[in-house]
C-alpha cells in the first residue's frame, strides 16, 4: 500500500511539474530565437538575405547567401536550438562570380554612401541587403518609408546591372527589433 501511494504520489508530482521549455515555447518566441541566431552569426551580411518560417515547432529556413559553409553554419546554428522539432535549410547559395562580387559592391557603395542612408551604414546589421545573381540585382530588408524604398530602388541602377528588384519593407525602425517569423529579411 505504501508503495501504491508513493507512485501516485509520485504521478501526480510529474503531471504538475512544468513542461520542458521545448513544449512550452511558442512558435512566435522559437522564431524570435531563431531571427536572433541568424543575425547572430557574424559572417551573415548585406550580401545575404535568410528568411524562416515557423509552425508547430518545424523551423524552414529559406533565402540566398553567398557560401556553401555560411548556409551550413546557419543550419548548425538553427538546429541547436532548444525546441526546433524539425528544420529544413532551403538556404541557396548564390554561384560564384567575379562580376556579380563587383556588382554587389559597387551597389553597396551607391546605396550607403547616398546622406539619406548614412544611419543605416552604421548599424552593427545594415538593413537593406543586396542579393546579386547572374547580374540581377535583388533588395531585400527594411527601410523607414516608402521615399526610402524609392531611393533605394533608384541608387541601385548602376551601371552593369540587368535588372533592380525592389522587395524592400517599410519599417517604422529598420534594424532595431526583429522581423517577425515568416517575414523576408532577416
Amino acid at each position: 500500500m505504501r508503495f501504491k501511494l508513493l507512485s501516485a504520489a509520485l504521478i501526480v508530482a510529474a503531471s504538475l511539474a512544468p513542461a520542458p521549455a521545448s513544449a512550452q515555447t511558442s512558435d512566435t518566441s522559437l522564431g524570435e530565437r531563431v531571427i536572433g541566431a541568424v543575425q547572430g552569426y557574424a559572417q551573415f551580411g548585406i550580401f545575404d538575405d535568410v528568411s524562416i518560417s515557423v509552425e508547430n515547432h518545424a523551423v524552414r529556413l529559406m533565402g540566398r547567401v553567398t557560401t556553401p559553409s555560411k548556409r551550413d553554419e546557419i543550419g548548425k546554428r538553427v538546429a541547436k536550438i532548444d525546441g526546433v522539432r524539425t528544420l529544413t535549410n532551403d538556404i541557396q547559395v548564390l554561384p560564384t562570380s567575379r562580376s556579380d562580387d563587383d556588382l554587389r559592391q559597387r551597389v553597396s557603395r551607391a546605396i550607403y554612401n547616398h546622406p539619406a542612408f548614412w544611419q543605416y551604414a552604421t548599424l552593427a546589421s545594415p538593413p537593406i541587403h543586396i542579393i546579386v545573381e547572374n547580374g540581377h540585382i535583388t533588395l531585400t530588408g527594411r527601410v523607414n518609408s516608402q521615399v526610402e524604398k524609392s531611393l533605394a530602388y533608384a541608387v541601385a541602377q548602376v551601371p552593369g546591372s540587368s535588372d533592380v528588384r525592389n522587395d524592400l519593407k517599410i519599417d517604422r525602425y529598420p534594424g532595431t527589433r526583429l522581423n517577425p517569423p515568416g517575414l523576408p529579411g532577416v
